[in-house]
């Protein structure tokens, strides 16, 4: 059988920051996601309640039958400090931190396909395994808390009372009984209620219950319709995603250095870009701008959509014109729409 310290230098080889490995079971948090469906709070995201992906939530053996062990693995991206000038100019977009890089569904992908194969040599071959991050129906944070890699907040993260909660979650489920590696766990939120009360859209509507229909990310990335008008100038210049409650938190207040991984490098590009330059009217320009990026997942139209709610926000001549340039050529009546209720802004 693999070692511990054989674990751990794959692990720490792959540059990840945080690890666990624990016996597979069942979930225990699962009675909590089915009440969350019920209530309709996964929005539009309807893949989340389909039967087969529930099942394996609340099973993992419904992923991998022969499962026995969980290597549960956080990859720390701590970003750089972005100037309060940048932030608080409406003329600028704000795109959510972990989307400043490369896709890390490719790049941590990457490194836990090494992690797994490196496994399977230790054991001649003699094993199944199956990784995800962020890409299958795993309930990832439960896991993670239960390897001790932190514990769940208000705000629904995993928190590291260390590092905090700008993480990347993955996982390797084996066929294989490993040896348990398993932290005690640290750190809570006690009363503190900064997340809470620090979104604007009042997303979080309970300890450790995010309701996505008024979740400035939901609406921003997976949503692909109408963004509802209330919520609209609560966003700000919020184009792609939302970290109000981790910039509120008190564990991610702590001094830490910019995370510098020499496969995971900030793109200069998306800090706080101008708004005026984001206006793409077709497919291939916006693929091509945003190529490697995880803000493909928005699609064109949903991008635009939310570039016309933050020049809306603006207020500003300038926001005027491109406004006006939306509506004469944007292709999408989705977008023309929000460029006219962005227009009746200013």
């Amino acid at each position: 059988m693999i070692s511990k310290e054989q674990i751990t230098a794959l692990v720490q080889e792959n540059g990840f920051d945080l690890h666990g490995v624990v016996p597979i079971g069942k979930s225990t948090t699962f009675p909590a996601l089915e009440t969350w469906l019920e209530k309709g709070m996964n929005g539009t995201m309807q893949w989340m309640s389909r039967e087969d992906t529930v099942e394996k939530r609340e099973d993992p053996h419904a992923i991998l039958p022969n499962a026995q062990s969980v290597i549960v693995l956080a990859f720390n991206y701590t970003p750089p400090e972005i100037p309060e000038e940048l932030l608080n100019d409406p003329s600028r977009g704000i795109i959510a931190r972990y989307a400043l890089y490369d896709d890390y569904h490719d790049i941590v992908g990457d490194k836990l396909k090494r992690i797994g194969e490196g496994i399977e040599r230790a054991h001649d071959g003699l094993m199944d395994w199956k990784a995800y991050v962020d890409t299958g129906p795993f309930l990832e944070r439960e896991w993670a808390q239960r390897a001790g890699l932190g514990f769940i907040g208000k705000n629904s993260n995993l928190i590291n009372y260390q590092v905090g909660s700008y993480l990347f979650l993955a996982e390797i489920l084996v066929s294989i009984p490993l040896p348990t590696m398993k932290k005690e766990e640290n750190g809570g939120c006690a009363r503190c209620t900064n997340c809470i009360t620090g979104c604007p859209t009042n997303a979080i509507v309970a300890d450790k219950t995010v309701d996505a229909r008024k979740c400035i990310s939901y609406m921003t990335i997976e949503h692909k319709g109408e963004i509802p008008e209330w919520m609209r100038p609560l966003m700000k210049n919020r184009i792609y995603g939302c970290d109000i409650c981790q910039e509120v938190c008190p564990w991610n207040q702590r001094k830490q250095d910019a995370v510098e991984k020499s496969d995971f490098l900030v793109r200069a590009d998306l800090v706080a870009p101008k708004l005026e330059s984001l206006l793409f009217f077709d497919d291939e320009s916006f693929r091509e701008k945003f190529t490697k990026s995880p803000i493909k997942r928005a699609k064109r139209e949903g991008f635009m959509r939310n570039v016309s709610v933050a020049l809306g926000n603006w207020k500003y001549a300038d926001a005027m014109r491109l406004l006006e340039e939306i509506i004469e050529k944007d292709p999408s009546e989705l977008v023309q729409e929000h460029a006219r209720w962005g227009l009746r802004q200013q």
